[in-house]
């Protein structure tokens, strides 16, 4: 039996921008994508902490270093500059390997979205 877990997840990163005028994704800190063990073009759920909106998309990469958390196209309207979001990915597995997988967490500061 193959299962649904949790891959990954960026926890409490503050929202940089929020961009209506683009085709859709989240763009994320390169840096916090490799922390996360997560890559571009993977989907993503999002959650934010501000309004308990809840939505997918998927993941461009950011520039390295920048702390860049900006929700694109469509997610712009879920969010604003300054939210608080919780980014999580999800991975199918065999049910016996699930009960020992342990996914890649990462708690960035909340003001600036480095790696603390």
């Amino acid at each position: 039996m193959m299962i649904e877990v949790l891959k990954s997840k960026i926890h409490c990163a503050t929202v940089t921008e929020a961009n209506l005028n683009y085709m859709g994704s989240i763009t994320i800190d390169e840096d916090l994508l490799d922390a996360a063990n997560m890559i571009e073009g993977e989907k993503v759920q999002i959650v934010d902490n501000n309004n308990g909106e809840r939505f997918e998309t998927y993941i461009i990469k950011g520039k390295r270093g920048s702390g860049c958390i900006c929700l694109n196209g469509a997610a712009a309207r879920k969010v604003q500059v300054g939210d608080v979001v919780i980014i999580m990915s999800y991975a199918l597995m065999d049910f016996e390997e699930a009960k020992t997988f342990k996914p890649s967490l990462v708690f960035p500061d909340t003001v600036t979205n480095k790696l603390v």
